[in-house]
């Protein structure tokens, strides 16, 4: 949304030209319409609303961020706030009615129709990062004794109301989900065919509480553009989309990167300096403390320190490498855990994988600081010492940065909290611990 474009509704505002913002209006969509209404005063704003009709609202608001939501739905009065939820798919609604306290949300679906109310007083009782928390319940299904054409003339009255019309569900008397055809089969099929009869019956669907990571995973697998939600007697109780699986994906993204960070949801613009600070300052005192022993194993390798000073030069690099390609390593595994590429079948492939990659890096990495080393300093041993300690620090780390992140998914822990700083700061010390033990032991050779 340029500056120009909100000048220009900014001046037909402020002539109360309403045919004008109207015509304005339907000239952009409705995410460019959220932006708008963002970069407008509220006093503004509400002459938008008065010209918006529930549903072109509900459209707006279902391009906004949670946050954005509800600066927006203060400015509305109650039967607004009604009308809109009404309009909006259910999930969308239904997200938007667990931002806000119960008391009020429930304020809001006492005003709503009652079979609206209901299906997203059901909606709202599942958990969040589930099948059943991100799934709408607008969606085709059909029974099984219904024939082509029959379908074909049920569809044209709901298709306006439903999330998709790609995917016709079928179900039986029950219920039950028994089957799936696509609305290109269901045009070239013929008008007095059973649909149980063309339908496809091994219909992929998700059970209700599965986490909606697995959900994208699965929906991204199949290259769906929408999965069934089923209960554990095959109920048919909504389906999530891909524009649903996209927000999860992006969501898991940005919470996995926070992860890997230390500051898990530090992209929050509500979140206070004291908030950001307490959540950051466990993490950095723990590693605060880890990094004490850092200090501690130079101490301990004092003497060798002071006989070979030039040990000390190598001391960042050896460090700042071990922390790299750990966190290079941690970065894949995550990655591969969080998409499903990765299960725990794979431990030992990638185990050795990893090791491969270790031992080829620290290799190639080692033989040239050797030779620099060499070079430099004019002594083999020193450049063996460097060298070596190198290779065996990248190889070590390489693994640690694989390892860890799996022993925490085989413990079904979140293997994003092996956090970039944590394996950073660990690595760190098992590459000063190699480098100082390699040096003592040739002592003599370095002096």
């Amino acid at each position: 949304m340029t500056a120009e474009t909100i000048n220009i509704f900014r001046k037909a505002i402020e002539s109360n030209d309403k045919e004008q913002l109207a015509e304005l209006l339907e000239e952009i969509q409705p995410f460019d319409q959220s932006r708008l209404l963002l970069e407008l005063e509220p006093e503004e704003r509400k002459v938008i609303y008065s010209l918006l009709d529930p549903a072109a609202l509900a459209q707006i608001f279902q391009e906004l961020e949670p946050d954005e939501q509800l600066v927006l739905i203060e400015e509305l009065d109650n039967r607004q706030v009604s009308q809109l939820l009404n309009e909006m798919s259910s999930d969308d609604a239904a997200d938007l009615l667990g931002n806000l306290k119960k008391e009020r949300a429930e304020k809001y679906l006492d005003l709503m129709g009652t079979t609206e109310a209901s299906e997203l007083r059901k909606l709202l009782t599942y958990p969040e990062e589930t099948a059943g928390g991100i799934m709408t319940t607008e969606y085709v299904a059909m029974k099984k004794y219904f024939t082509a054409g029959e379908t074909v003339k049920k569809l044209r009255l709901i298709a306006p109301d439903a999330e998709t019309i790609y995917y016709i569900y079928v179900t039986d008397a029950k219920n039950r989900l028994v089957g799936v055809l696509s609305l290109r089969d269901l045009i070239v099929a013929d008008p007095e065919e059973k649909i149980e009869n063309i339908m496809y019956e091994n219909v992929v669907s998700v059970p209700v509480t599965m986490d909606q990571e697995e959900v994208a995973y699965i929906i991204d697998k199949y290259d769906f553009l929408a999965v069934p939600v089923v209960d554990e007697n095959n109920v048919l109780l909504g389906i999530v989309t891909v524009d649903d699986v996209l927000d999860v994906l992006k969501e898991e993204a940005t919470e996995d990167i926070g992860q890997l960070s230390a500051i898990h949801n530090m992209d929050e613009l509500e979140v206070s300096a004291i908030q950001s600070a307490k959540r950051r300052l466990p993490w950095l005192l723990l590693l605060l403390i880890v990094d004490l022993l850092s200090g501690n194993i130079i101490s301990y390798f004092e003497n060798t320190l002071q006989q070979v000073v030039i040990l000390a030069a190598f001391i960042p690099l050896i460090a700042d490498m071990a922390g790299n390609t750990g966190t290079q390593s941690l970065a894949v595994v995550v990655r591969g855990l969080a998409l499903g590429k990765f299960t725990k079948q794979d431990v030992f492939r990638i185990i050795r994988r990893e090791a491969s990659t270790g031992l080829i890096i620290g290799t190639t990495c080692g033989l040239l600081i050797a030779g620099v080393a060499y070079l430099w300093q004019s002594n083999p041993y020193l450049g063996f010492v460097i060298g070596f300690s190198l290779w065996a620090t990248l190889l070590v780390a390489t693994l640690a940065g694989a390892v860890i992140p799996m022993i925490l998914d085989l413990l079904n822990i979140d293997p994003a909290v092996a956090s970039g700083p944590f394996i950073t700061t660990i690595n760190d010390i098992l590459g000063l611990t190699i480098y100082f033990s390699t040096a003592t032991l040739f002592m003599n050779r370095l002096l």
